[in-house]
């Protein structure tokens, strides 16, 4: 009798733990990525807010720009917002659960062509709301490094592209694997999320 009463317990403790770790795995699954605004884009220190080409550019900053493709580089800076929205807000049939991003190494793809990789400073929150979450990533790189074939002027345009129309840039795709952490411990990704500013992933 104590052995069935035993694995009958057992049974039972080991349902409600595959029930708690499914549900878990689920939770983290609902998980939403997308690109949004990229902000403050400087292309050798120069602004180009407001500007939507190489005309727009003033004698000065064009010979700045010159000079420094003609020295096989050209910096560009900006921060790209990834937007995270967490579903899983008590409504629907799933629990209201907070998620806390862990870790985020990424990989900036632009023009389909891989560039730079790089990961969050710190944990990121993204509370059970359904609201979105902002991921602010700073990205520093040289352009003329993976697209000196495009030419100076071509280079320009596709630095101004990247700031694309409104603040969102469809040359820009991120591809990630996040953990996140649980009640059952982190999770990892399986496999990397392709990101970008048209629909969200998860």
């Amino acid at each position: 009798m104590k052995k069935i009463i035993f694995a009958s317990l057992f049974l039972f403790a080991f349902i409600n733990l595959s029930c708690s770790v499914y549900q878990t795995l689920v939770n983290v699954s609902r998980l939403k990525f997308k690109l949004g605004q990229v902000n403050s884009v400087l292309v050798d220190g120069i602004s180009i807010q407001g500007k939507t080409s190489v005309k727009d550019f003033n004698a000065l900053e064009v010979i700045k720009l010159t000079a420094a493709v003609a020295n096989k580089s050209l910096p560009i800076s900006f921060t790209l917002n990834v937007e995270a929205k967490n579903p899983n807000d008590g409504t629907g049939g799933y629990p209201k659960t907070n998620a806390t991003i862990k870790a985020f190494p990424w990989k900036l793809y632009i023009e389909n062509k891989e560039t730079i990789s790089g990961d969050l400073g710190h944990p990121v929150s993204v509370p059970g709301t359904g609201e979105l979450t902002v991921i602010p990533i700073r990205v520093n790189l040289n352009l003329y490094k993976f697209f000196s074939d495009k030419g100076f002027e071509g280079i320009i345009k596709l630095a101004l592209a990247i700031s694309g129309e409104k603040g969102y840039s469809s040359n820009l795709a991120l591809y990630a694997k996040p953990t996140v952490t649980s009640p059952i411990g982190d999770i990892t990704y399986p496999g990397e999320l392709k990101i970008v500013s048209k629909e969200f992933t998860n």
